[in-house]
């Protein structure tokens, strides 16, 4: 399903001229940045709405990517998924 909404994402951001020329990853993960920003600005203003909203143009940015470089974005978060239950408690040592 994930693999899907990625080739999705990618094909609607194509089809709109958002890869007419081709975009390097540091571009990619820029947007995919701005789009965590607005996420972080709707939360800072207690607006709920707007912060689901901007959480799913984050994922639609990270499919977008996914898609147009044919990452297996599913088995990776599957992979990572289940490899974080067997993490030691709050691991890392970092405060947040």
């Amino acid at each position: 399903m994930i693999n899907q909404l990625c080739k999705e994402a990618f094909n609607t951001a194509k089809s709109k001229g958002w890869h007419d020329e081709p975009r390097e990853t540091g571009t990619m993960l820029a947007l995919i940045h701005s789009e965590v920003s607005e996420a972080l600005e709707a939360d800072r203003k207690g607006d709920e709405e707007n912060l689901v909203e901007e959480l799913a143009d984050v994922c639609i940015r990270v499919f977008d990517f996914c898609g147009m470089n044919e990452y297996d974005l599913e088995h990776a978060i599957l992979k990572k998924m289940e490899f974080n239950k067997y993490r030691p408690h709050r691991h890392g040592g970092k405060r947040y």
